[in-house]
């Protein structure tokens, strides 16, 4: 058995930080070289950190990576390293670079580049043209990066392949509910149907609303998960390869007699063998990470991508305004989390309709979190305001503008400690109301990241009872679960006088947000008629109010934002 140790390094970058992304490739390299590892693989744009965006138009980022590589290089002797940055050639390229014992062997350059969704590379590189095969003594390894594995017709057919027995591709891949087993499945049908091995790292992170997921794998020529990282966790995934398995495993399988494999459009670059281990090493047990169930997984997304939001941009703490409702008590449990309680700062700024039950709820909440509470009451501060416009409003009723002054002085008051103190204001407000618009500008909106932004108001339910299961106890009281949703800016207020019921309006959501269906589809699926309008109506018409929030951690497949860019003036409506 010729067995090949491979080692995948789902680490977390921050773009834009060479150095530090450095120190963990050079550490990653070290502990590679620690488990006996021949091959260790890094995440795609690595040393950059993914996505980079505009900074690839600046000349120093560029060169800055460049010398991060040599350096790279430098450090990974006695096995091979593919790590991912950023080429320059007559243009720029994602790139592998594969360095093989201390020196530069070759470079790959991303072939298919994404354009949809959040990714825009097409407006940065240029897409390469050529697969190159690495051989040393008897194994054969080709690279490749992310997106290039998605296609069956890629370079990862036999045709382009030229004998490889191992596929190393290195990933960015954004995290949204449930992708991590669609991801393994697509990579499980190129191993089988190329018949060869196939090892899978994606990097782990949040990056501005983009969280990484790990869960990283390595997989067999049969189509098998042979090992799989943690989601949401740094580690080293490392699994023991037979790659004589590869010769028996085609011995079997006539399909690739009957094809013409196109050795010259595969270049195969020939490198000495790796330094010989005065002994081998101990085989590695294998690492099978069990996949989370679909609530724990968003509510590991939303910590994640939340602390990594806070620290990458130097915040210590985090201040939110806690209502007694359930949304603002998810945001309090993940801050909580992801931050530690002791920089966490709930605010509960109660009004003239404020019940006696959510201000007993918000400060119960902090209690069981163990998080600072502050109490700011803003009747005095909104007699004020409707003082100083008695003469302009004398004559008219009170309506949403004066729930919206309350609103908006609560978000003066967050930012003011915010100014004051140094902490980020965590808005509350959940992808259904963000959708069609139950949300005050420069009110509630006011903040500098938003938690649950692309989270359903249903699933806001199932994260805070999970939050209550993890816990063992009801961290988030009952009666915040239980008690009908209001925004409390007027007397018996519920979000249903304006809304339909959020089980109703997250299906509409759901299906003309995430899956494009128009509103003929919807009314077509049994949803009536004068919601569906009254809804798509309210999506369409808050897009102003959209691009004016804060971003947050995207957690379904479209989010609002990168994923979704409908023009602000626009006057086509869907009959």
């Amino acid at each position: 058995m010729r067995r090949f140790r491979v080692s995948l390094a789902q680490i977390n970058p921050t773009v834009g930080d060479v150095e530090g992304n450095t120190r963990r490739i050079v550490d990653g390299i070290a502990q590679a070289r620690a488990l006996g590892a021949d091959l260790v693989a890094f995440p795609e744009l690595a040393i950059t950190g993914y996505p980079p965006e505009d900074l690839l138009f600046k000349s120093a980022f560029i060169e800055a990576n460049l010398a991060a590589l040599a350096e790279v290089t430098k450090a990974a002797r006695g096995l091979t390293a593919v790590v991912g940055f950023v080429d320059k050639r007559q243009d720029l390229f994602n790139a592998a670079a594969v360095i093989h014992d201390g020196a530069l062997a070759g470079v790959y350059h991303k072939q298919y580049l994404p354009n949809y969704g959040v990714f825009d590379e097409n407006r940065y590189f240029q897409a390469g043209r050529e697969a190159s095969v690495f051989s040393f003594g008897q194994t054969c390894v080709a690279v490749n990066v992310c997106e290039d594995l998605w296609y069956p017709t890629g370079p990862t057919t036999p045709q382009a392949l030229a004998g490889a027995e191992l596929i190393v591709t290195i990933n960015g891949s954004p995290y949204h509910a449930g992708k991590a087993r669609f991801r393994e499945r697509m990579v499980a049908t190129r191993a089988a149907d190329d018949v060869v091995w196939l090892a899978f790292v994606n990097m782990v992170g949040g990056q501005d609303e983009l969280v990484f997921d790990g869960a990283s794998v390595i997989v067999d020529p049969h189509g098998e998960t042979v090992a799989r990282g943690r989601q949401f966790v740094e580690e080293m995934v490392t699994a023991d390869l037979d790659l004589d398995a590869v010769f028996r495993a085609r011995l079997q399988d006539s399909r690739r007699r009957k094809e013409t494999l196109d050795v010259a459009g595969a270049p195969r670059i020939s490198l000495p063998p790796l330094p010989a281990r005065s002994a081998p090493p101990p085989p590695v047990p294998a690492q099978m990470a069990e996949p989370l169930p679909r609530v724990d997984e968003v509510f590991q997304a939303l910590v994640l991508g939340t602390r990594d939001y806070v620290r990458k941009n130097g915040f210590k703490r985090v201040v939110i305004g806690l209502s007694g409702g359930i949304d603002s008590a998810l945001v309090a449990a993940v801050a909580a989390e992801g931050l530690g309680r002791e920089n966490v700062t709930g605010v509960t700024m109660p009004s003239p309709f404020s019940s006696r039950g959510t201000r007993d709820d918000a400060r119960r909440l902090a209690k069981n979190l163990g998080i600072e509470f502050l109490r700011l009451p803003i009747t005095p501060v909104f007699k004020g305001f409707l003082k100083s416009l008695a003469q302009p409003f004398k004559g008219l009723k009170e309506d949403v503008t004066e729930e919206n002054i309350q609103a908006r002085i609560r978000g003066t008051l967050l930012m003011a400690l915010s100014n004051k103190f140094g902490w980020l204001v965590l808005t509350t407000g959940n992808k259904s109301e963000i959708a069609v618009g139950y949300s005050t500008l420069y009110g509630d909106m006011a903040g500098g990241f938003a938690v649950i932004k692309d989270v359903p108001k249903t699933l806001v339910y199932e994260l805070s009872r999970h939050v209550n299961a993890r816990a063992g106890k009801p961290v988030i009281p009952e009666s915040i679960i239980e008690r009908a949703p209001s925004a409390e800016l007027r007397h018996e207020q519920k979000d249903q006088d304006t809304l339909p019921p959020y089980d109703v309006l997250d299906a509409i959501l759901e299906a003309y947000v995430e899956e494009s269906r128009g509103v003929a589809d919807l009314i077509a699926q049994g949803f009536d008629p004068a919601i569906v309008r009254k809804v798509v109506r309210m999506i369409d018409a808050a897009e102003y109010k959209r691009r004016q929030g804060p971003i947050g951690v995207k957690i379904t497949p479209r989010a609002f934002g990168r994923d979704w860019r409908l023009p602000i003036v626009n006057r086509f409506r869907e009959k």
